[in-house]
């Protein structure tokens, strides 16, 4: 029986990407093996939203090659479907797999099964096996190189998906990806070209897979998408993000539902009235700010401006004051002056946030912002978003003495320790706070717990 193993890096809709090839190699008899290092194929499920995701990627399959030479590594994901003959001059790449053709990649593994199997028979394989089967695959002089199979990603349909069982919680959190694709056109951003246009997953599907996690033993679902808040708009009925929720809530026993980044122009009162009303909806936002410079946010092509972004974030606020709201930051833009970065860290210190994601500004081939010019020195970026995220650890540090002495619902992770006070379980709360728990706890447990006062990060919690 052939091995597998999935190298994985990016955001959680390509986590749900690979999740989904694993599903579909396991159906077909494959054993997924530990590590890269004793596999017979390894998959290397690429990102490319900045520069060092696509170093982290060629220096991962760099030390696959080194580690198991006999391994066909198929490099796939956001970098292989933005710059394939990149990835494919590299050694020991035997395929490069566009987003477009992903759901392709067990029909692939597939066929090398063969070559695979008398590789691992014998200690010679001819030349002309090598290189009738899998030319990128041979290591001898003059071989050729890897084969790649990409397509226009703008007309792809695909929705490849799988729950992903990860994260912070190991298996605790399964993630569904319910949307895929982006039709904006964000300056700074490569996304758009990689995944392809806004698709969504039929809301009767949704409800079907909440469903069959919840009877699995999943009492928190993460909600996932690249544009969560154009779900449905692609789909016959252009149901809503708020449609489709109202439908799990109805249609499901699940106990927790949690939304992944969302636009703030889709943050409307109705979806924050929802939340308000059922206790299952996890009070969290995470909604993009990227600047706090309506010059910048222009030169972006953002659809708002620092004051849309403050009403919307006060509204959740006043409907919800115990909410988290977390936002995404680009430090560097090109163009971005000493005033316009003061902009925005003077707009975060007034906005009720409660923690930030900060990025560097990395420049993407094909993107506009990649031709613009005022490109920002790397030592002035990294000064900038290193405020940046001094500035968001102190508003994490100010919401989390707000819910010191609360009592609230949380779950428990499979992630324990000890210190000086006794055994404590990792926990996350609806707001989205890192709890320790006292004591020793089975992991997806809901817990009651009162909150105490901060130790190296999370919270201190007490069972009830």
């Amino acid at each position: 029986m052939s091995t597998f193993f999935i190298e994985q890096f990016g955001c959680r809709a390509t986590q749900a990407d690979a999740a989904a090839i694993e599903q579909q190699l396991r159906s077909r008899g494959y054993q997924n093996c530990a590590s890269a290092a004793a596999a017979d194929v390894v998959v290397v499920n690429t990102c490319t939203v900045t520069s060092s995701a696509d170093l982290q990627a060629r220096q991962a399959i760099h030390a696959i090659h080194r580690t198991n030479p006999a391994a066909r590594i198929v490099v796939t994901g956001c970098y292989a479907q933005r710059a394939p003959e990149e990835l494919a001059a590299l050694r020991g790449v035997t395929w490069v797999v566009g987003n477009s053709h992903k759901p392709e990649i067990p029909n692939l593994i597939e066929e090398m099964t063969p070559l695979i199997s008398a590789r691992r028979d014998s200690e010679f394989v001819p030349l002309q096996l090598l290189a009738g089967a899998n030319p990128g695959q041979s290591e001898l002089p003059g071989r050729s190189r890897a084969q790649v199979l990409i397509g226009d990603i703008r007309e792809s349909r695909e929705f490849l998906f799988a729950p992903v069982d990860g994260g912070e919680g190991g298996h605790t959190r399964p993630v569904l990806k319910i949307q895929d694709g982006c039709d904006s056109r964000c300056s700074y951003c490569v996304i758009p070209l990689v995944r392809g246009r806004s698709r969504s997953l039929e809301p009767g599907r949704v409800v079907q897979e909440i469903g069959r996690l919840s009877e699995a033993g999943a009492r928190e679902v993460v909600l996932s998408g690249i544009d969560l808040g154009n779900y449905g708009r692609d789909l016959d009925r252009q149901p809503k993000l708020r449609d489709v929720l109202d439908r799990i809530l109805h249609e499901t026993p699940i106990e927790r539902l949690r939304l992944s980044s969302i636009e703030p122009l889709d943050v409307i009162e109705d979806l924050i009235a929802l939340f308000a009303t059922d206790d299952r909806l996890a009070r969290h936002f995470h909604m993009p700010l990227q600047s706090g410079s309506d010059r910048i946010l222009a030169a972006m092509r953002r659809w708002y401006r620092a004051e849309h972004y403050a009403r919307r974030a006060e509204v959740v606020r006043a409907w919800l004051p115990d909410a988290a709201i977390g936002a995404d930051v680009i430090a560097g833009f090109p163009g971005e002056t000493e005033n316009d970065h003061r902009a925005t860290l003077a707009l975060i210190e007034e906005l009720p946030l409660t923690y930030l994601h900060v990025f560097s500004y990395s420049a993407r081939p094909g993107t506009s912002a990649a031709e613009l010019p005022e490109q920002i020195p790397p030592a002035v970026i990294a000064r900038r978003a290193k405020e940046l995220r001094a500035l968001g650890e102190q508003k994490k540090g100010q919401f989390r003495a707000t819910q010191a002495g609360r009592t609230m619902r949380v779950l428990t992770l499979n992630r324990n320790g000890e210190d000086e006070s006794g055994s404590w379980t990792r926990g996350l709360s609806g707001n989205y706070l890192d709890v320790r728990v006292a004591g020793s706890w089975p992991s997806n447990q809901f817990v009651e717990v009162q909150l105490g006062a901060e130790t190296d990060g999370p919270l201190a919690g007490t069972a009830i």
